[in-house]
């Protein structure tokens, strides 16, 4: 019997076990739930041999200051040699609000299958198919993403049965992903420990998140993450009477345009060789007026998301401020515009509105407080900082909310104010990572897409095409990262709450440094009701092709193990 046979053969019967009991930890993401994905991972560990007698072959590796005590969860396998591949999959899950009246039965597949048959009516047509033929798995979480970690898992436990292994294994589970990933963040810490305690070479990160498809018969293999950003714009206007809008400047009509300008916009996406970003897209939008009046609002706020492949928080921020400027430009042009015609109209005499262009980033409106009104401002500023920081770590305030309340204590202690744009950066920061920005490679690690879509062809009759970003936003994005001491500077300079509501490990992300690949089983209706995990490739395909992986990365012969 070979390794791969020894280490696949009834694999599937493991991988249903550990996923179905992985569910019912309801492990919703940014809350103390996620504490119960934690607990199954360490029951689960301290059950099997090697890791029983092992000593720190697994644990919790607490998050600093987090509110929810989470941890990132570990299991490591020591082999022989320094090389080793590294396994990371997320163990939050979202909210089962949409379940609606079936939310009792979101973690329990077969249960959840009988009463969406009953209601099968009411699902999308591709979704009734899929259930009716019972190809798929329904369930929060069978697909996002517990059915990749339930397959590394039972792939870690088999290798541990194995004598003399050939290399290294670290199997790291995530709380947060979907929300800050304040767990990989946390992670890159701990693979840095075992890295420099055990001396270990990290050849390649696998993530095995979902992955859609087009076409039934062609998987994806994704050797990168995509980058994500979330820049913010304030726009403060000037007050005035709606009976007399020539004497404001509404902050909203600036937005708008700005709005207007980014929205879906193609010239902000980024294109890698045949691959794009999809366009921005923006996710809050508010005035500042908190009660009806007759006057125009004073100031507008709002974020919007851009995913990137290529580009740093350097050149966006650049293209925010032009962007920013332009709409202002042509906020001005049309007012004048109207003003005219409003003058010849009424025969008040013309007189040029005096409103002018006016663009900031967050540190400039900063400094220009800081030099006015010095310790003064600096005090009250960190006392706010303390202040959004306690009700942020409780829960009571978000990060966007966070980020506008300081803008807006800044105000405070600005003394002109005439309309004006301030931009800058809100937390997250996704770095964008591939393997092509990796200058050379080991064989083993350059063609593995295409000596694995060989094996696929081989033992599935199936085809696995490569892509050199994820685009579905991942972990991944801290395997690597380019240039990082530019892109700490820029951050401190443009991101209000970059180092005390949150932190990026720069330093630490190059020194584990690794090429990355997403090996995941096809999955559809990621965060939707009728969430759903092929049958096949969550228990046959996508464990065999991990394995096969592992192998390869490795260096381990096929007939070198044995039970």
């Amino acid at each position: 019997m070979t390794v791969n046979d020894a280490i696949i053969d009834g694999i599937e019967n493991d991988i249903k076990e550990i996923l179905f009991a992985y569910l019912k930890a309801e492990s919703f993401t940014n809350t103390a739930k996620e504490k119960e994905a934690e607990k199954f991972f360490l029951d689960y560990f301290s059950k099997i041999p090697y890791f029983k007698n092992t000593p720190d072959s697994f644990g919790a590796y607490p998050i600093d200051n987090d509110v929810f005590d989470r941890s990132v969860s570990y299991a490591f396998l020591k082999g022989e040699g320094e090389d080793t591949v590294v396994f990371v999959h997320h163990n939050d899950v979202v909210s089962v609000e949409d379940f609606k009246l079936l939310k009792d039965f979101a973690f329990s597949p077969d249960e959840l299958k009988e009463e969406l048959l009953k209601i099968k009516d009411t699902l999308g047509e591709n979704a009734q198919k899929d259930l009716i033929d019972d190809t798929f798995l329904f369930g929060r979480g069978v697909c996002d993403m517990k059915g990749g970690g339930s397959i590394q898992i039972a792939l870690l436990k088999r290798y541990s049965e194995l004598k003399n292994f050939k290399g290294n294994i670290v199997l790291i589970a995530v709380p947060d992903e979907e929300n800050l990933s304040a767990g990989m963040r946390s992670a890159v810490k701990l693979l840095y420990e075992l890295k420099e305690k055990h001396q270990l070479n990290y050849r390649m990160m696998i993530n095995s998140e979902p992955h859609q498809r087009k076409d039934f018969s062609q998987g994806i293999f994704s050797e990168g993450s995509v980058g994500k950003l979330m820049p913010f714009v304030y726009v403060r206007g000037a007050l005035a009477h709606a009976g007399k809008v020539f004497e404001g400047l509404n902050p909203l009509n600036i937005m708008s345009c700005i709005v207007r300008k980014t929205e879906l916009n193609m010239r902000l996406s980024d294109i890698v060789r045949d691959e794009t970003s999809p366009p921005p897209t923006w996710l809050y939008l508010r005035d500042g007026k908190n009660k009806y009046d007759v006057s125009m609002p004073l100031s507008v706020k709002g974020c919007f998301s851009i995913l990137t492949l290529h580009q740093t928080p350097q050149s966006i921020l650049k293209e925010v401020k032009y962007i920013c400027a332009e709409a202002f430009d042509e906020v001005i042009k049309d007012m004048n515009k109207s003003h005219v015609e409003f003058t010849e109209i009424t025969k008040i005499p013309y007189k040029k509105l005096p409103w002018e262009t006016k663009v900031a980033n967050f540190s400039e409106l900063y400094q220009e407080a800081k030099e006015k009104y010095g310790k003064k401002f600096t005090e009250k500023y960190s006392n706010k900082m303390d202040e959004l920081s306690h009700k942020f770590k409780y829960n009571e305030i978000s990060m966007i909310e966070a980020n506008f309340d300081l803008i807006e204590l800044i105000y405070e202690y600005i003394d002109d104010v005439s309309p004006r744009i301030i931009y800058g950066l809100i937390p997250p920061y996704y770095p964008n990572t591939s393997n092509i920005n990796f200058d050379s490679l080991d064989t083993e690690i350059k063609n593995i897409s295409e000596e694995l879509n060989k094996f696929t062809k081989e033992q599935f009759d199936q085809t696995y095409t490569k892509e050199y970003f994820y685009t579905g936003i991942s972990d991944l994005s801290y395997t690597g990262i380019v240039n990082g001491q530019e892109i700490i500077s820029a951050l401190r300079l443009s991101m209000p709450l970059y180092g005390k509501l949150y932190d990026i490990p720069v330093d630490t992300i190059e020194k584990i440094s690794m090429p990355c690949i997403n090996i995941g089983p096809w999955g559809k209706d990621f965060h939707k009701l009728t969430e759903r995990v092929f049958n096949e490739d969550l228990y046959i395909r996508t464990p065999r092709i991990l394995n096969h992986a592992v192998c390869l990365i490795l260096n381990n012969n096929k007939n070198q193990h044995k039970f």
